[in-house]
């Protein structure tokens, strides 16, 4: 008998440390809560991830596509105390790389249980300013033969023109890109993420000089999109610079545009003025 009882013991203790250490691996979470403004669908391909930074390290809160807020998700409590931040990315849909991409769109700093967050993290637009002016570098002559309302190009004329941008620079992940706003809609002029080179291109441009001078800029004369008439007046168009993802899947304007303009009637040496347009730039609160 007394036998029996050591070994029912014996049970019992083995039973009970079992137990406290199961108990050791459960995970607590808690609500963490995204209410953001100014986000737009990224389509198929791409999504946004939340992250908490923890001592240093990111820790993911979850993805989503959808970009209608509030939106809550369940995080490790003990993380989610010790976070000092977060972060949004946007991130592939299927993403191997299981590390924050280099497209980060919001952060903000905890203080208490909250964290006002804003775009910050991709440049400070605060004094985003800008001009630009009408003319074609790259038409038939490469002369100014009364057709300079056909293009445009950012910065201020001159042999060379010169850049003209009050703007970061942007960190990996990012590019900006000019549009003009055509009959049928926005008509990019190319991405750059210097200001004193050419853009990604001038598929859109002329033949004497397709090169065109050592800003960004575009003009409008062969290639038109559908729906649109070339050459294109721009005088009297809106004139956009947006910052957008890289890799980037659309052929639309990304939400963050940081300057707005329109273009007037008078062709260089006049320049044209842009508007900062800091309402583009999402923002909201995270809390815990």
């Amino acid at each position: 008998m007394v036998k029996m009882r050591k070994i029912l013991g014996l049970l019992i203790a083995a039973s009970l440390f079992t137990a406290c250490n199961d108990n050791d691996d459960v995970i607590t979470t808690s609500d963490l809560t995204l209410n953001l403004s100014g986000l737009e669908a990224l389509g198929n391909d791409y999504v946004y991830e939340g992250w908490v930074i923890v001592n240093g390290n990111p820790v993911s809160t979850g993805r989503f596509s959808s970009v209608s807020f509030p939106q809550t998700f369940q995080v490790d409590t003990d993380d989610l105390n010790n976070a000092a931040a977060f972060v949004l990315t946007i991130e592939p849909s299927v993403d191997p790389d299981p590390a924050p991409a280099a497209t980060k769109i919001l952060r903000g700093a905890f203080s208490g249980n909250s964290a006002a967050v804003s775009t910050e993290i991709v440049g400070d637009f605060t004094n985003a300013a800008g001009s630009f002016f009408l003319r074609t570098p790259t038409d038939e002559t490469g002369t100014n033969n009364g057709n300079d309302h056909y293009g445009v190009w950012f910065g201020v004329p001159g042999m060379p023109p010169t850049p003209d941008f009050t703007l970061p620079t942007l960190p990996d992940g990012w590019a900006y890109e000019g549009w003009v706003i055509g009959d049928a809609g926005p008509i990019s002029t190319g991405t750059f993420t210097a200001f004193n080179t050419m853009d990604s291109g001038n598929p859109l441009s002329g033949t004497q000089n397709n090169a065109g001078p050592p800003i960004p800029g575009e003009d409008f004369f062969n290639n038109a999109p559908t729906g649109e008439t070339f050459p294109l007046d721009v005088r009297g168009r809106m004139v956009v610079i947006s910052v957008e993802p890289v890799p980037d899947n659309s052929a639309a304007p990304f939400t963050l545009k940081p300057l707005v303009g329109t273009a007037g009637q008078a062709t260089a040496p006049s320049t044209h003025q842009f508007a900062a347009n800091l309402g583009s730039l999402p923002t909201g609160t995270v809390s815990r």
